[in-house]
């Protein structure tokens, strides 16, 4: 099916004996039993719907972390200063976070810092560990970042400064020789959690040392760091991820914790429940602290989530805000000055655009509006210090981290890294149009179609919209990414009503032939295509739409969000 939109859409397949046998093995609905099929959930994950799994260390027995404990074991019993070193991003400084507070825990001496994303560059290099040297740390662990920083790591050899890698970006032999490199992305046998974003590698590293050397910090409650970043690192809510959320999200009690407490009420005051949800950590608590990294004031974030004193943990969540409040009116003016129609008629499988005036800390921001509009991978470049700094961001079929760290090993850019999703680089200015060339050859290689068809779950009867329903869908929350919310197919409804709200979103009554009526929402849909029908159309429409439900004036209504129509 065609959509008015021009994208096409199929609903999932599922198979009918798989889908049977589930219903019968766990009791299930028939929508719940496709759901979970379609989402190829292994058995931890079915078993997490119908009870509470306990979370244990997967990596007891991984040599990487086992020599990692060893290392920082006898960096800890000597006295020896740690540096820890992490990304100016949510899981650089979460993870960053959760050292500072266990060193602070056994008095250890030690000291961080979050390299500046224009004087300093991403993560390690040699120029920043000149820096760092004045302060003689002994021992250097690298979070969320290190993978292909093998001149710094020789600066440190040569020094004979111990190091320790716990990253999950893009790495390629020759490894940095640090002294130990945790990194599933290494062919070291535990690949299969690559989808981990720093900080839960941290975490569990925390974990194992906690238990070595008999501390008494209970690193458990520092387990919402781990959900925090994973959701601003958009890593898969899938798997030990899954497991993660669902144990967070059970026991976490915002008003516990006075640093996520501060940035929820920043611009929420409603909480009532106590509880946080993906969505909170995502769009209202993530871009707060990454809006520190992205304008100068790197260190804010980490110094307010390894806080406990309530004055500094207030004082950077207003600044923080502030410096948000900041970012957004840039970013809007920046995208205003992009030519959306030059773009379009370019027609080519990545974007990439080329301004030098824009603030590097925003080019990944930039990149991210540029994808989700085009849906395609989009690179944002811009001019700094002499160089030329890049940031991408990819669509879930397209690794754009394996093709910056391959234009690295082609001598085209001077450094670089990144994830499936996500990747940074440093460029000189004339080899721009040779680094175009080979981003383009090598999607092209890679046969990377942005006309992918999308998929519904199932279409659904209007009487199916209802309470008893949705709470059905829920019970595989939590929804993100890898496992996005339902989307349903609802065919042959009439708009009896439509309403504009703040001149940007359209709510609408839908009627269906049985006489059943669905609200409905349609989000920054004023001047779409899809606002046009919503407002014009006088014939029955099909609506794609994902079921939530409305918080207003105390009342709890379901909802259909309208994300595309079929006529």
């Amino acid at each position: 099916m065609i959509s008015i939109t021009g994208k096409k859409w199929e609903q999932k397949k599922t198979n009918k004996n798989s889908v049977e046998k589930l219903k019968q093995d766990h009791n299930f609905s028939e929508i719940l039993s496709k759901l979970i099929i379609s989402r190829n959930f292994d058995q931890n994950e079915i078993d997490s719907i119908e009870n509470d799994l306990n979370l244990t260390n997967v990596f007891s027995n991984n040599t990487d972390f086992n020599q990692s404990i060893d290392l920082v074991t006898n960096a800890i019993n000597s006295k020896e200063n740690i540096c820890i070193l992490g990304d100016y991003d949510v899981d650089g400084s979460a993870a960053t976070s959760l050292f500072v507070r266990y060193f602070k825990s056994i008095n250890h001496p030690f000291f961080f810092y979050i390299p500046d994303r224009e004087k300093d560059g991403y993560g390690a290099s040699k120029k920043l560990f000149q820096k760092l040297f004045i302060k003689k740390p002994k021992l250097v662990i690298m979070v969320d970042c290190g993978s292909t920083s093998n001149e710094a790591i020789e600066f440190l050899n040569e020094n004979n400064i111990k190091s320790l890698i716990i990253d999950h970006h893009e790495i390629n032999k020759p490894y940095p020789n640090a002294d130990v490199i945790i990194n599933p992305k290494k062919d070291n046998g535990y690949i299969e959690y690559n989808y981990l974003c720093a900080t839960a590698l941290v975490y569990f590293f925390l974990d194992l040392l906690s238990k070595k050397i008999k501390s008494q910090i209970n690193i458990r409650d520092y387990l919402i760091y781990v959900l925090l970043a994973t959701v601003c690192d958009v890593m898969p809510l899938r798997k030990l991820n899954r497991l993660i959320s669902l144990n967070v999200l059970k026991e976490f009690n915002i008003k516990q914790n006075y640093a996520f407490n501060e940035l929820y009420n920043l611009n929420n005051k409603n909480n009532k429940n106590n509880k946080i949800n993906i969505n909170d950590l995502g769009y209202l608590i993530g871009p707060i602290l990454n809006a520190g990294g992205r304008l100068g004031k790197s260190s804010y974030a980490t110094e307010l989530l390894s806080s406990d004193n309530l004055k500094i943990i207030s004082k950077r969540s207003i600044e923080l805000n502030e410096l948000n409040e900041k970012r957004k009116k840039i970013e809007t003016l920046i995208l205003n000055e992009v030519d959306f129609n030059k773009i379009d008629d370019d027609n080519k499988a990545v974007v990439i655009y080329y301004n030098p005036n824009i603030n590097e800390g925003l080019i990944g921001i930039i990149a991210a509006r540029l994808k989700d509009h085009f849906n395609k991978p989009s690179i944002v470049i811009t001019a700094s210090n002499g160089v030329l700094k890049g940031s991408a961001r990819s669509i879930y079929n397209y690794n754009i981290g394996r093709a910056i760290k391959n234009s690295l090993d082609n001598d085209i850019i001077i450094g670089g890294g990144g994830h499936n999703m996500a990747a940074g680089f440093t460029l000189k200015k004339e080899n721009l149009k040779i680094f175009e060339d080979f981003i383009l050859k090598n999607i092209l290689v890679m046969g990377v179609s942005t006309n992918y068809t999308l998929n519904y779950d199932a279409e659904i009867s209007s009487l199916a919209f209802n309470k008893n329903f949705y709470d059905d869908i829920k019970k595989i929350e939590p929804f993100g990414t890898g496992n996005p919310v339902p989307t349903f197919l609802f065919k042959d409804l009439k708009i009896i009503k439509t309403t504009i709200l703040n001149n940007k979103h359209i709510s609408s009554i839908l009627k269906s032939k049985i006489g059943f009526s669905i609200n409905s929402i349609s989000f920054n849909s004023v001047n779409s295509k899809i606002g046009e029908y919503l407002l014009n159309y006088k014939k029955n429409l099909n609506i794609l739409g994902q079921i939530n439900e409305n918080f207003w004036n105390n009342k709890k209504t379901l909802q259909l969000v309208v994300r595309d129509i079929i006529i």
